[in-house]
């Protein structure tokens, strides 16, 4: 599906600012709407918005359905009535520019906790029956979720197959049980998922008010630990023990040299297909009742993907192995219709990934960065007049370097390339990647916030294949200044991106 010519930001929730250690889905995410708005913006990019896994990474979540529950604004609860003021008192530990998850998660569950136990002991009765009707509405994934949750922590957090194996096999009584024993726990998961989707429902809202669209992100692969695969245990590829067999990557590349081994589970496409692929068509719909675009993760594991031993250190002893290609997509489409999604299309993009997503029309994306190396010359498809329209345009994505961070690493070669390319001396790169992006023929052109505040490699989001100390940036008000407004309003109205 094409998408009309526009213009936005990309920025995790977690990296807003805020007093209580990490961004959320209060004050300032509206704050931040706002001043989408008035630059001009109608584009709010987010990585996904599940829970964190391994490495505090978004794209290792419990639930493919259920939200981080992080990012709940605990100033809504307490104005609820459901925590003290006293409770919202930052702690000491918490920083401005970058999220010390070490302190902020016990923190915020500690709250969360306080919370729901102050919500199921009150008297009144519309939370709760607003609660009920929450709970009957998602059954389908939440009732699994919650206890699946409630089984993690009652183990100690252990991986779900060292649980009692009547649990870790779902056996129909021992689940029952489970449930009467572990009543409080899972309704305490319950009462987070619906604030959540309480919070970000009136959030995504304002943000369509004000013409502003949620582009969303579904990682193409599910956590390990997550009540997806221990609840369809017949769709991933395990052992008799319930262990994966083999783990998902990518092959030696641009950002490792043995490659990216990221863990997940594979898929059994075959039952997938017997199923006529009705967990994606779920999880798909769910998605776009949280967001406007869907960014699809790693788009050409869809054609093939990199098949790795579990038992393998690294990605390097991997394999190619084929993907469920068309029928995945015609199976979503004739369930859903035509939909607005990207498809990631950036890695090893062979012919075959090229013909997946002209078929069905999906844009792809296009990485300035990566325009000005040796590779492909003039040909390069990464630089702007290569494009075509049904194009998305990044500076860089949350897993490249800041542009200033790109650039201070640059070789003289791409230096020289670029700045003869863009005509420009490179002295304000982060910008000058803003406007040939906007200026493309792209139909959409997303920007990294740490590129509009034209921050340096310290503020990048995210390092592929390195599992500590990235996800932690957040920015403050007092970086933003009236002239990044007035510049971004500019291209648009320049460019014709609204």
């Amino acid at each position: 599906m094409t998408l009309p010519r526009a213009s936005g930001i990309l920025l995790h929730p977690t990296s807003l600012p805020g007093p209580c250690g990490s961004g959320d889905l209060g004050g300032a995410a509206y704050h931040f709407v706002d001043w989408l708005a008035s630059a001009g913006q109608s584009l709010w990019q987010i990585l996904p918005l599940g829970g964190i896994g391994p490495g505090n990474s978004p794209y290792m979540s419990s639930s493919a359905c259920a939200g981080n529950v992080l990012l709940l604004d605990l100033h809504d609860l307490q104005q609820q009535g459901w925590l003290c003021a006293d409770a919202l008192a930052p702690a000491a530990t918490f920083e401005n520019q970058r999220v010390d998850f070490a302190s902020v998660v016990p923190w915020r569950m500690q709250r969360l906790h306080a919370a729901a136990r102050a919500f199921f002991a009150a008297p009144a009765a519309q939370p709760r029956l607003a609660f009920d009707a929450f709970c009957r509405q998602h059954e389908a994934w939440l009732d699994d979720y919650a206890l699946f949750m409630a089984l993690t922590d009652a183990n100690d957090q252990r991986l779900w197959c060292d649980w009692d194996p009547l649990l870790a096999g779902r056996d129909a009584q021992a689940l029952q049980q489970a449930r009467v024993q572990h009543a409080a726990a899972i309704g305490f998961w319950q009462f987070c998922q619906w604030r959540f989707f309480e919070q970000w429902t009136k959030l995504k809202a304002y943000a369509n008010g004000r013409g502003v669209r949620i582009v969303g992100d579904i990682p193409i692969f599910v956590a390990y630990q997550s009540a997806d695969v221990w609840a369809y245990q017949h769709l991933f590829d395990l052992d008799a023990q319930g262990r994966a067999r083999v783990v998902a990557g990518v092959p030696p590349d641009y950002f490792s040299a043995t490659g990216q081994r990221w863990g997940n589970p594979l898929y059994r496409w075959e039952a997938h297909h017997e199923q006529a692929y009705a967990w994606w068509i779920t999880r798909i719909r769910h998605t776009f009742t949280l967001v406007d675009i869907v960014r699809i993760d790693h788009f050409r594991g869809f054609v093939a993907y990199w098949e790795i031993p579990a038992s393998e250190p690294t990605a390097v002893m991997g394999r190619w192995m084929p993907g469920p290609g068309v029928a995945l997509f015609e199976a979503v489409e004739a369930a859903l219709g035509k939909l607005p999604i990207i498809a990631e299309d950036l890695g090893v993009i062979t012919p075959e990934v090229e013909a997946l997503r002209r078929r069905f029309d999906l844009p792809g994306m296009r990485i300035l960065q990566f325009a000005f190396g040796s590779g492909n010359g003039n040909g390069n498809s990464y630089l702007p007049h290569n494009y075509e329209s049904n194009t998305v345009v990044y500076g860089g994505t949350h897993d490249n370097n800041t542009s200033v961070g790109w650039w201070q690493d640059a070789t003289l070669a791409e230096r020289a390339h670029a700045c003869d390319y863009l005509g420009v001396d490179g002295n304000d790169i982060a910008w000058d990647l803003i406007r040939a992006a906007c200026a493309s023929v792209a139909d959409t052109a997303i920007h990294p916030l740490q590129d509009v505040l034209a921050l340096g490699a310290q503020h990048r989001m995210n390092l592929p294949g390195k599992g500590e100390r990235y996800w932690e940036w957040r920015f403050t008000w007092e970086q933003v200044r009236p002239e990044h407004v007035r510049r971004l309003k500019r291209l648009c109205d320049l460019y014709r991106r609204r």
